[in-house]
């Protein structure tokens, strides 16, 4: 009787036990966000695409999964544009970062993952939390796997997070409050081999 009592017990432990973590390919893994231009004299603003490297992150696959990543926002810059001048980009940057990010009073952007639903095959709905600019919001995005990696996109409101577009002219030109994150994650044990 004892026997079959730990047997039980171990083949529920088994059965509980999660999928293996695995650490995000922090090299091959991209987040890029593309910051649009509106206003009157929109036509003289320049719309750009901003890479967000990710500092580190883990990714578990299989019945429980789960996604987190965090991002050191300093780190964020400017794609390279041939229609600014290293000067113009220097100053968007600075821009970026002290008054939009205000990234020396808010060092990290983080995500994590609160529940992932399969959609249809190698393609899920992900639900989770956006840590950004002192405020935590939910996000929710389909996920797709394309080769190796976990590709998707998704929108958020920089108003959202309690950040105000950038605005020049006397706002006849003004950065959209809609940001298009798009994302490539790659799991590290991957791409190791």
């Amino acid at each position: 009787m004892v026997q079959i009592g730990i047997l039980l017990l171990l083949t529920s432990a088994a059965r509980t036990v999660p999928a293996a973590q695995s650490a995000i390919d922090v090299e091959h893994s991209t987040i890029r966000i593309h910051v649009g231009k509106s206003g009157l004299f929109s036509a003289a603003g320049h719309e750009h695409w901003v890479l967000a490297p990710i500092a580190e992150g883990a990714l578990e696959e299989g019945p429980s999964s789960s996604f987190s990543f965090r991002v050191e926002s300093r780190q964020m810059k400017l794609e390279a544009d041939k229609s600014l001048s290293a000067g113009q980009q220097a100053e968007v940057e600075r821009t970026m970062q002290t008054q939009v990010l205000e990234s020396e009073k808010y060092p990290d952007i983080r995500f994590r993952s609160t529940s992932i639903e399969p959609a249809s095959q190698d393609t899920w709905v992900v639900h989770g939390e956006l840590s950004l600019h002192g405020e935590t919001r939910p996000v929710t995005t389909t996920v797709r796997k394309q080769e190796n990696a976990y590709v998707g996109r998704c929108q958020i409101k920089q108003s959202d997070f309690g950040i105000a577009p950038v605005r020049v002219a006397g706002g006849m030109v003004r950065v959209k409050d809609e940001l298009d994150i798009q994302f490539s994650v790659l799991p590290a044990s991957i791409s190791q081999h």
